[in-house]
């Protein structure tokens, strides 16, 4: 891997064209500013530089999207899947070709470390690959026969849908929301996060040039509040898929509600590991590590609360204290970076904010608890011991490289402690008693567990959350259920007695 100085050579190349021309809209097929002329910036949080002007859309311009969907929505659905397939890989090969643009532009935009970003492009290919080569049995059903009818089911796409990507691995979502709603056979209108815009213009410009016909995959920038709102409220948008915080959640689908829309929620989380006394440590304490520090702790599915047995917590949390403090923070193109900058200086105030909250529940802060540097929105990877669940460390998403720990006594006591947060999201438990690992998991509150395994995705699997962690799955078969209707055909067999009215005289009984 290429080291810092010419990983920032290669980046300046990049961006030299979003310096000059900034980030535009994409709508039916044409780049174009904001209708108003409004911009905004977006920055990186390496040291809190201007990147580029951004095109800040509004009401005017999600409707001339929604229209610009709504107007390709027949031709792309009724294009033969076999042909929406070949453009589904053309976008992935086009992809893997700039892995490296995409990788260096989405690490330098969000803060994350390189060495992750550049598996997310990969994975973004990995997931149009994926939808494309399922795209032509997305309408399969089935055959239901009873005594009078050949019962058939099938599925056909909903229509143009918007999806409301979010400021974390934000390439990567973006490519897991709209490639099964593409193979699907629907029209797609893209609201990507305000902080990170630069790497949904890159992939929007990508589908185009493989051959993605215009109107069919539209991009419109702006903040929540305008094209936001704009986007879940607009009629011809028919359902919205969203990634992000709970509260968000809660207030799209009261905007989508007077116009009916079918919802997709990946919300947040507040997940826990689960070790018991009989686990293999070794693995489990790098799985827990991993699951908290790796992305700079912005993940949804990260394992930030570690509830482990009594019996083995002091030396358990000894061992973690001294690996959490080797972490490595620095520079996010630095191909040693282990922990870079968090997205923005309001979130890296609201982590760190939450070091004081600990001091004042009565938690100790093991290690880190303090910004790094003085410029840049660097925070040291941070483990929080002495906690009680019901301590606010221990039951609100900080969403940053902040591990709080809970020791238990008993199996019940650490699914009550598990299950004792608003979310649903992940959990992930470690023990060598397979008996234990049935019991546990079928009590957890979570869409998604692993046991004795970090977090693992097969794409096939159904991936959301329970609670305050999400509304529906994503996944394989399930995407398509999301995004396409299913429809009931009943073909009679002969000629069944059908019920007759109106055939006796006037007057009779």
């Amino acid at each position: 891997m290429a080291d810092l100085a010419e990983n920032l050579a290669k980046l300046d190349g990049y961006l030299a064209r979003f310096r000059e021309a900034g980030v535009r809209n994409l709508i039916g097929g044409h780049s174009v500013a904001a209708q108003s002329g409004a911009t905004f910036q977006t920055l990186t949080p390496v040291d809190e530089g201007v990147i580029c002007d951004v095109a800040q859309g509004a009401a005017a311009d999600i409707d001339a999207a929604a229209q610009a969907a709504q107007a390709a929505f027949p031709a792309w659905r009724d294009l033969a899947a076999a042909e929406r397939k070949k453009v589904l890989h053309r976008i992935a090969d086009r992809i893997e070709a700039r892995a490296e643009e995409i990788a260096l532009c989405e690490s330098w935009d969000t803060g994350q470390p390189i060495r992750f970003m550049a598996k997310a492009a990969l994975r973004g290919a990995e997931n149009f690959r994926f939808f494309a080569d399922r795209a032509p049995a997305a309408r399969d059903g089935q055959a239901l026969p009873s005594p009078t009818l050949m019962n058939l089911t099938t599925r056909v796409p909903i229509g143009p849908v918007g999806v409301i990507t979010p400021w974390n691995t934000p390439f990567m979502l973006s490519t897991w929301k709209i490639a099964p709603a593409l193979a699907a056979g629907c029209t797609v209108v893209h609201k990507p996060a305000e902080l990170s815009p630069i790497t949904a213009s890159l992939l929007c410009e990508i589908a185009h040039e493989a051959g993605l016909p215009p109107g069919v995959w539209n991009l419109v920038n702006g903040f929540g509040e305008d094209a936001g709102r704009a986007l879940t409220e607009h009629p011809a948008i028919r359902a919205i898929a969203f990634v992000g915080e709970s509260q968000t959640g809660s207030a799209i689908m009261r905007q989508g509600a007077e116009t009916l829309k079918r919802v997709h929620f990946e919300l947040g989380g507040k997940n826990p590991v689960v070790v018991f006394e009989d686990a293999d440590l070794d693995r489990a304490l790098d799985a827990a590590i991993f699951m908290i520090y790796s992305l700079n702790g912005e993940r949804c599915t990260s394992s930030s609360r570690l509830l482990v047995q009594s019996t083995i917590a002091e030396a358990f949390t000894v061992r973690l204290a001294e690996r959490v403090a080797a972490i490595t923070v620095g520079h996010p193109l630095d191909p040693a970076t282990e922990v870079g900058p968090l997205i923005h200086r309001v979130h890296l105030d609201k982590v760190t904010g939450y070091f004081e909250v600990a001091r004042a529940e009565g938690a100790t802060i093991a290690a880190g608890g303090q910004r790094r540097g003085d410029a840049g929105c660097y925070v040291a990877p941070t483990l929080l011991t002495g906690a009680k669940p019901e301590m606010r460390i221990a039951q609100e998403e900080i969403f940053g490289p902040v591990l709080t720990v809970l020791p238990f006594d008993t199996e019940d006591e650490a699914l009550k402690i598990a299950n004792g947060v608003p979310y649903g999201l992940t959990a992930y438990v470690w023990t060598a008693d397979l008996t234990r690992a049935l019991r546990v998991t079928d009590v957890l509150e979570a869409g998604m567990i692993w046991v004795n395994s970090e977090n693992v995705r097969h794409l096939p699997t159904p991936f959301g959350g329970v609670k305050a962690s999400g509304i529906g799955r994503d996944g394989g078969d399930w995407s398509f259920e999301f995004y396409m209707e299913q429809k009931h055909i009943g073909l009679a067999t002969g000629a069944h007695p059908i019920p007759q009215l109106g055939t006796l005289p006037k007057g009779a009984p």
